[in-house]
């Protein structure tokens, strides 16, 4: 691993752009899903985290997502609008609201997820175990265990 010490700009400047390209084509594969319920990438995200996280406070979703809580309810109007999701307020402190996908809610996860589940499988099929390990291994260490 002695040559990982020695990774030029230009080679950082490939992973990046790999890094980039794979979000991108990866999210892109979810956009005829999107626009036949017409929300866009931040309806997205919310609805991967929501189905990731069931439950999830307003809270933890403004933390993970790392946007203001302005845009945060915005996309939380809209899918309450599309009846994608429903809110259930918390049995100690009523303060705190949690989120949940609906039926509807989840039929759009699933419907995008199969989706990226393929590109993503694919490339798997197409490694062996060690990278695969070794790609998750660096993409947890990327995001800092932030996950």
């Amino acid at each position: 691993m002695k040559e990982l010490l020695y990774l030029k700009d230009e080679q950082l400047k490939g992973f990046v752009e790999k890094l980039f390209i794979g979000y991108r084509e990866t999210f892109a594969d979810a956009k005829k899903v999107l626009e036949k319920h017409s929300i866009g990438i931040a309806h997205h995200k919310v609805i991967h985290l929501i189905s990731t996280y069931e439950g999830i406070t307003v809270s933890e979703l403004l933390k993970k997502l790392k946007v203001t809580k302005q845009s945060l309810n915005r996309i939380l109007k809209d899918l309450i609008k599309l009846e994608a999701i429903f809110y259930e307020k918390d049995k100690k402190d009523s303060r705190l609201k949690h989120v949940f996908l609906n039926e509807k809610g989840k039929k759009i996860f699933n419907e995008i997820f199969s989706i990226q589940k393929k590109r993503i499988y694919n490339a798997f099929l197409n490694s062996n175990s060690e990278e695969v390990m070794f790609f998750d291994n660096v993409l947890k260490k990327i995001i800092n265990d932030q996950i």
